[in-house]
């Protein structure tokens, strides 16, 4: 399995620019982010380069974070807004070899009707998938439990391949987190298996806690061989908050590999 680092939540005990180094140490071979648009693409691109990293995703912008906006592409009145990201995460897509842009979709607001709120989704989404297949680029749309972050609009694998039904784009896919999955509703291997055709990008972390794998209740060895069984072949997104320091939480990337290791022997011998 090919894993990514997230640099938004691995390696916050250095500044966001030296992580790139950190991951590539810790044997990372690729790399994924909340979001680049606070740094110069130069500089993202050389830290990329000099660690021999691949950029393996980023969001688009997803309004005012600080003030716990979680995406606007479901606000009828900030569409001219949300165009704008798209441009600007194509422009950083583009410098970063990055081939694939996650929308968090936003937290419902008060007072707008339900399908007022789809109805905007699916027209912005139709315009960004349209925008970022231009330039090769695929879009993801990203299921978040309730929990963490409460009326987000999308929860469930189920509704997200509902809503990529209704766009009818050939380039929008979903972005299936482990974690969020776990917490919404577990079936994590069926759910898998019932929409993998669109599932473009996983991303993993323990639960309870949001913590590396070994910490929490999801077997990830069987989910990796049932991951590597139905055939996906794509990054795995390390995103979750190490218990102490990251690298004190590493020892289960290790004993991934050797296990792959072991295996692959055994099928080459027998």
């Amino acid at each position: 399995m090919r894993f990514a680092a997230n640099l938004t939540m691995l390696f916050n005990e250095v500044p966001f620019l030296d992580r790139f180094a950190l991951a590539a140490k810790a044997g990372f071979e690729g790399v994924e982010y909340l979001f680049p648009y606070e740094f110069e693409k130069t500089a993202l691109r050389a830290a990329l380069d000099r660690n021999r990293l691949v950029q393996v995703l980023h969001n688009l912008p997803a309004g005012d974070w600080a003030r716990g906006e979680r995406g606007i592409a479901i606000f009828p009145d900030r569409i001219d807004e949300f165009r704008r990201g798209v441009a600007s995460a194509i422009d950083y897509a583009n410098a970063l070899d990055c081939n694939q842009v996650n929308c968090l979709v936003g937290i419902a607001p008060d007072g707008v009707a339900d399908k007022v709120l789809r109805a905007t989704l699916v027209a912005n989404l139709k315009f960004a998938s349209a925008e970022l297949g231009k330039s090769g680029i695929r879009l993801l749309i990203e299921p978040i439990n309730r929990f963490d972050i409460p009326n987000f609009y999308l929860n469930t694998v189920e509704q997200a391949s509902s809503i990529i039904d209704e766009v009818g784009s050939g380039n929008l896919f979903i972005q299936y987190d482990l974690y969020h999955q776990q917490r919404t509703e577990g079936e994590l291997i069926g759910t898998y298996q019932r929409h993998s055709a669109r599932i473009a990008h996983v991303q993993l972390a323990d639960n309870p806690g949001r913590h590396e794998p070994g910490t929490g209740e999801i077997n990830y060895p069987f989910v990796f061989d049932a991951l590597r069984t139905a055939g996906y072949d794509g990054w795995i997104g390390c995103e979750y908050k190490p218990r102490a320091t990251t690298a004190e939480g590493l020892g289960w990337l290790g004993v991934e590999r050797a296990r792959r290791q072991s295996a692959d022997i055994i099928k080459i011998r027998s």
